[in-house]
């Protein structure tokens, strides 16, 4: 199994035909992902090359769906205009919607989430994230797929770049489904949506949590698996050696006094029974052990 994506999603990519949307749709491609279409306003009817395949574009999402059956979407389009293509996609009813663009106002998010939540048939991922893979069945965002194989651990990670160091670390165990849920404040998916659903899927034997600085994100997690998750968590938080009252990189990792440090959120985990590296090697050496643990 794997958590919301497999072999069977369907997949259309907003902003296919700029640069990044074409250069990451290539990189799905080859990962075996099926790209079905690609959706920008104003240049539907053309298509874009990729593998010697033609693939659609269309002006709009539900014309792309309609045309394809598509259930899945990722956006590569400019932060001034993600709103409009999130809420393109929700009307459409795509079930998957990763948000891969940075920089998206706060205000926008805020909205499309709660537009999403409206209606109920729509998860969010993102934005300002690396996206979801699961391993040999789809990739769909920019998780380099040659970094791991399928295996049992399941990761949920706010930090792009440290999904690729620990499923780089693991690729002897593998991965079921890596989602990296982005660190703005506010995101469509949280750590506790994909625990609920590493904790639901019988692949997974073990889950790995990365989280930063700012906000109480982590110290919810935390509270969660305490009381609702019974597989061995290891987590890691980014920002140990962070000054206080500084902005590190992500919007969302702030710190104001005690209040979301690494510490705190490290005790956190502790006193729930969760295992916290220091470093992500640190990190995956203690996975290592739980894994071998594991009757």
């Amino acid at each position: 199994m794997a958590i919301w994506l497999d072999q069977d999603s369907r997949v259309i990519v907003q902003g296919m035909t700029g640069s990044e949307g074409r250069k990451h749709t290539q990189r799905m491609i080859i990962a075996g992902t099926r790209v079905m279409a690609g959706v920008t306003p104003g240049k539907g009817g053309q298509s874009v090359t990729f593998e010697e395949d033609p693939v659609p574009v269309f002006n709009t999402v539900a014309e792309a769906k309609a045309a394809t059956g598509a259930n899945t979407s990722v956006i590569f389009v400019p932060a001034p205009h993600t709103k409009a293509a999130v809420i393109d996609a929700v009307d459409a009813g795509i079930e998957l919607v990763v948000v891969i663009t940075e920089g998206v106002p706060v205000a926008d998010t805020a909205e499309f989430v709660a537009y999403a939540k409206r209606f109920g048939t729509t998860r969010i991922i993102g934005p300002n994230c690396p996206g979801i893979i699961s391993p040999n069945q789809s990739n769909v965002g920019i998780i380099p797929p040659t970094i791991s194989g399928p295996g049992k651990l399941g990761l949920v990670s706010k930090s792009g770049t440290l999904t690729y160091q620990m499923m780089f670390e693991l690729r002897d165990i593998g991965f079921a489904t890596a989602v990296g849920i982005g660190g703005d404040p506010v995101n469509g998916t949280s750590h506790i949506d994909v625990l609920a659903a590493f904790e639901a899927d019988p692949e997974v034997a073990a889950i790995v949590l990365i989280g930063e600085i700012g906000g109480d994100a982590e110290e919810r997690a935390a509270a969660y698996i305490a009381e609702h998750v019974t597989k061995p968590v290891v987590a890691y938080v980014a920002g140990f050696t962070a000054p206080v009252g500084k902005t590190m990189g992500h919007a969302g990792a702030i710190v104001t006094g005690s209040a979301g440090t690494a510490e705190a959120k490290k005790a956190a985990f502790e006193a729930a029974g969760i295992r916290v590296g220091r470093t992500p090697s640190e990190t995956a050496a203690l996975m290592r052990e739980v894994v071998n643990a594991l009757p």
